[in-house]
């Protein structure tokens, strides 16, 4: 039995979809229209979502869009359910996130048929969780052992180890490879023509990263520095585009990575162009311990340069030094030579600008 959502705005559609659900044993929430129906997604975290694309209020493209883009409701399945059969529309659907694609007029069979699809598939999707999970490659792998040429993928995939501070890429080159770490941290960084830097991404054991650029084309527009000795994996380029072209779940699993970091450096971004000093170093404290901390305790100890916190902040290193030590002094933090100790966390993340 799964929780759906049903988005329609033809009543007598809505109301017999509705039924069908029902009597399958599944729990049915309908909405109206896209507006209603995204408010009641975000409130109520539903299993799936059946949406209609011509509406009123918010078209079922713009519910997608604002379902990818929160990351309480990114991983959620979703289907288009329309008399819009145009392979245009299809693809522009599919392009967008969409995992499946029901014309009307249909059959009870086929609309139960492809829910239980995705529900099978989203099951398995969550327990594998390709980020942030020890066993993330291993569950990366299983996803794409339905491509013919998954033996040959398989072989070519390498391990490579980096020292601390030595750089895995570099701006301006061509991506060649998808990383995966096994063991260690990365971070990535740009810097301008004054040469200060700005680190754009902090990634740990479990993650992917390097298919920003491998999924837009072109050049890095950052450098990737181990911050410690790691272990990396390297999928190639041709190899990931396999995956990503051949497996639609592999596909909907980075658009949706891709979506969550384009979202994090923009609010990064804001929070550097608006936020006060204080405001900038407490929010990467924050950053450090949600990234590389235990979720279970607030309590976190991190040994990082003042050069690195203040690029993460986004301000100078004599300011960010400034400010560490009034955060010292107000019982925020502990520092002891490069490690930092934060003492009350939720101080630290609910500071005021």
């Amino acid at each position: 039995m799964a929780k759906i959502l049903l988005i329609e705005d033809n009543k007598e559609m809505r109301e017999n979809t509705s039924e069908i659900l029902e009597l399958s044993g599944h729990l049915v929430e309908v909405a109206e229209n896209g507006k209603i129906g995204f408010k009641k997604a975000l409130a109520n975290k539903p299993d799936l979502i059946i949406c209609d694309i011509m509406m009123p209020e918010l078209d079922g493209y713009g519910v997608l869009h604002l379902i990818n883009r929160d990351p309480s409701t990114n991983q959620i399945p979703f289907i288009f359910l329309t008399a819009k059969a145009d392979r245009a529309d299809i693809r522009k659907g599919m392009q967008m996130g969409a995992d499946d694609y029901i014309t009307k007029p249909f059959d009870d069979t086929e609309l139960l048929s492809a829910i239980e699809v995705r529900l099978k598939k989203a099951e398995a999707l969550s327990a594998a969780n390709f980020n942030n999970k020890q066993d993330g490659f291993e569950n990366f792998i299983s996803h794409v052992k339905t491509i013919d040429s998954f033996a040959q993928i398989h072989s070519n995939i390498k391990s490579k180890a980096f020292r601390k501070k030595e750089i895995i890429y570099s701006e301006n080159n061509n991506p060649n490879f998808l990383f995966y770490i096994e063991k260690g941290k990365v971070k990535t960084l740009k810097s301008n023509s004054q040469d200060k830097e700005f680190i754009t991404g902090l990634y740990n054991e479990g993650d992917f990263f390097g298919y920003v650029t491998l999924l837009e084309g072109g050049v890095y527009d950052d450098e990737a520095i181990a911050m410690e000795d790691c272990e990396i994996k390297l999928i190639s380029k041709d190899d990931f585009l396999k995956m990503i072209y051949l497996n639609r779940d592999v596909a909907n699993t980075f658009m949706k990575l891709l979506s969550k970091e384009i979202r994090e450096k923009e609010e990064r971004l804001l929070q550097i162009a608006y936020n006060s000093v204080r405001k900038k170093v407490s929010q990467s404290l924050v950053l450090l311990k949600d990234k590389y901390g235990n979720e279970e305790t607030d309590s976190f100890s991190f040994p990082i340069s003042r050069e690195d916190l203040a690029h993460i902040a986004g301000t100078a290193t004599e300011t960010l030094i400034r400010t560490l030590t009034d955060f010292k002094d107000e019982g925020l933090v502990e520092i002891k030579g490069s490690l930092i100790t934060i003492l009350e966390f939720d101080k630290l993340k609910n500071m005021k600008n």
